[in-house]
């Protein structure tokens, strides 16, 4: 058995691949005229698949993608190959639901509106008309009637996707008394939080229902600009759209018009259908977007975990089991 390793690892994670791989030879190609004389022969690849390097594998069982999303990674011969296909999920989800709940947290709290005046100096609490919290007296107390921030416990988070990330999400929620929807085409219950996953057809009643809609989707054919003007005249005026999917699910021009339009109350969004977003976009001046530079998932222990799902998936290969992280290519996921 061969597996064919390019573009090439450094000599550390080599040291460790080749622990895992046991007996079958790793072949560790210096460049791609090295990778296309060595995969002739190779039963498995990790690294940058292309149509050319397939086209020279007739006996290839196996190909693992450095990457958990595979919209850049597949193509239509990739798709019909026999091979298995495995991928890097699993490894952000805690990081991206941490993410998520700071956007949460920070819209609900209007973190963003204070962070903003904190630089300019100003004392301003977010209330009501006057911009102020409204005060009731009673017999030796005062409370506050609060009619510019959120009470999490009261409000309805929506999940496009619950998958791996999106389950992470959903637990994190819950664990602030948030009542928790959720659409998937495959998961249909998550216990104890979830009771009844809706299928995606009801995406127009979570939209209707949430407070707050999480996309935590991976991109495929079906999701592909699935978030246009129709589905933001579906959600709530008061509600917030939070991206961490893919950039290409929200119609970045309909988003825009969206929030101008006041047909939602803001957004988080930390992945775009352009990226980086133009200095000149509009969304840079919103005041009530939240933009991050596609970082959700950055974490110092990423690297390890990914080094961990890969010679997991190659003692996989090894015994004659199907990797932990087989997709389907067809889905794209």
């Amino acid at each position: 058995m061969k597996l064919v390793i390019y573009p090439p690892v450094e000599a550390a994670r080599l040291d460790k691949i080749q622990t895992a791989a046991g007996s079958m030879r790793v072949v560790n190609a210096r460049d791609a005229a090295h990778a296309a004389a060595e995969i002739v022969d190779a039963d498995g690849f990790f690294g940058k698949i292309t149509p050319d390097l397939l086209a020279l594998a007739p006996q290839l069982r196996w190909v693992q993608s450095p990457t958990a999303s595979l919209e850049h990674y597949l193509f239509p011969e990739l798709v019909t190959h026999p091979c298995l296909l495995s991928n890097m999920r699993g490894l952000f989800s805690d990081v991206i639901a941490d993410h998520v709940m700071g956007m949460v947290i920070a819209f609900a709290r209007n973190l963003h509106v204070y962070i903003r005046q904190q630089m300019q100096r100003r004392w301003e609490p977010v209330g009501g008309e006057s911009g102020r919290s409204d005060f009731v007296s009673g017999p030796g107390v005062a409370s506050a009637i609060d009619l510019g921030h959120r009470h999490l416990a009261d409000c309805t988070l929506g999940i496009v996707g619950v998958g791996a990330i999106g389950r992470e999400i959903a637990h994190r929620a819950h664990a602030f008394g948030m009542t928790i929807l959720g659409v998937d085409p495959q998961c249909r219950e998550l216990p104890g939080v979830i009771a009844d996953v809706w299928n995606p057809a009801r995406l127009p009643e979570l939209l209707a229902a949430s407070d707050f809609v999480v996309i935590a989707a991976p991109h495929t054919p079906e999701t592909h600009k699935l978030f246009r003007i129709k589905q933001f005249e579906q959600m709530r005026r008061s509600a917030y759209l939070i991206n961490v999917g893919r950039g290409v699910i929200v119609d970045l021009a309909d988003l825009t018009e969206a929030l101008q339009r006041r047909l939602i109350a803001g957004a988080g969004l930390d992945v775009f259908e352009t990226e980086p977003l133009p200095p000149d976009h509009p969304l840079w001046g919103f005041e009530n977007v939240i933009i991050t530079p596609h970082i959700a998932g950055t974490s110092p222990r990423i690297a390890q975990r990914h080094l961990e799902t890969l010679l997991e998936n190659i003692r996989c290969f090894v015994d004659g089991k199907p990797p932990v992280t087989l997709v389907d290519k067809t889905r794209w996921y």
